[in-house]
């Protein structure tokens, strides 16, 4: 039964291009003419299309290249200027205390100085009131010795002549010195 159905329709099948008015030269024609038309679409339109296509995804793919590698030369920037920064702040750090250091030795040269410089004031004022202490301790006798003439004078009631109040006075500042 199947068999009948097949070769009906491969009967129908072979009247189908004529039952429809189709000529095989016209099919032929339209087949060349698509494929002109699909020759002339693919060469000026397709190909240049996907040339174009191409181009620009070799411009993106160099740029994404590009990015990354600006990414790569900026964390490398950035950590070049974080070594640079630290090595800034460490010669800061270092001329800071070079400074602190001078600071304090010529804090402590200038100290010295005053010290010694106080020393040799001191040392003068000592020695300006031993001279001074000499000198009004001579003088101190050389007035102990003219009371002890003037009063030796009156005492006895008569002038003393030069010889006499220069021996007196000599005595006198013997006994001062030896006391």
């Amino acid at each position: 039964m199947t068999l009948p159905l097949f070769l009906a329709a491969a009967a129908a099948e072979a009247s189908i291009p004529e039952r429809f008015g189709l000529e095989p030269k016209y099919i032929v024609m339209q087949v060349i003419s698509f494929l002109i038309v699909l020759g002339v679409l693919y060469f000026f339109g397709i190909k240049p299309v996907t040339a174009t296509m191409e181009q620009r995804n070799q411009k993106i793919a160099a740029g994404i290249k590009d990015a990354e590698e600006m990414h790569a030369k900026l964390a490398a920037a950035q950590q070049e200027s974080a070594a640079i920064v630290k090595k800034a702040n460490a010669e800061a750090t270092r001329i800071i205390e070079e400074a602190r250091k001078s600071a304090k030795e010529f804090l402590d040269r200038q100290t010295q100085e005053a010290t010694g410089k106080a020393n040799e004031l001191l040392v003068k004022a000592q020695q300006a009131i031993e001279l001074e202490h000499k000198k009004m301790l001579a003088d101190a006798r050389t007035e102990i010795a003219r009371l002890v003439v003037t009063t030796t004078e009156r005492v006895l009631a008569k002038k003393l002549t030069d010889a006499d109040r220069a021996s007196y006075n000599e005595a006198a500042a013997r006994e001062l010195t030896n006391a």
